[in-house]
């Protein structure tokens, strides 16, 4: 039988300001270890910590645009593209835009505070 997601779970995020996380498939709110499917919507000028993860993350924005700077350069993807960050390699996102932004990330395996592996304050 398929299983209902009835709801998202919100979760905290990271960064220098807040940013709203809701959560669909994950290992939070559907105990799903295999992949996490997330709503994000966050303000501009929101920047996260640098990050290493051990996850595969493909990212749809919506709206706004996001950076996403890694290793040797920075991309901003817009509304209605997408980017993938391979596991292993070292990514930061951010919402330079002063409207921010909103998109889906899905990650394989499932996003943890474990295996993302956030660069050191």
């Amino acid at each position: 039988m398929p299983t209902l997601i009835g709801q998202p779970t919100r979760i905290q995020a990271a960064g220098n300001k807040p940013k709203l996380i809701d959560e669909y498939i994950g290992r939070v709110n559907s105990r799903t270890e295999a992949a996490s499917v997330a709503h994000m919507r966050s303000p501009g000028g929101w920047v996260e910590p640098g990050q290493t993860p051990e996850f595969e993350e493909f990212t749809i924005v919506l709206k706004g645009i996001l950076r996403v700077e890694y290793q040797g350069g920075a991309l901003d993807v817009h509304a209605g593209q997408a980017v993938i960050a391979h596991p292993g390699e070292w990514v930061r996102y951010s919402t330079p835009g002063p409207d921010g932004a909103e998109y889906i990330a899905v990650c394989l395996p499932a996003f943890s505070l474990e295996t993302v592996r956030r660069d050191e304050a």
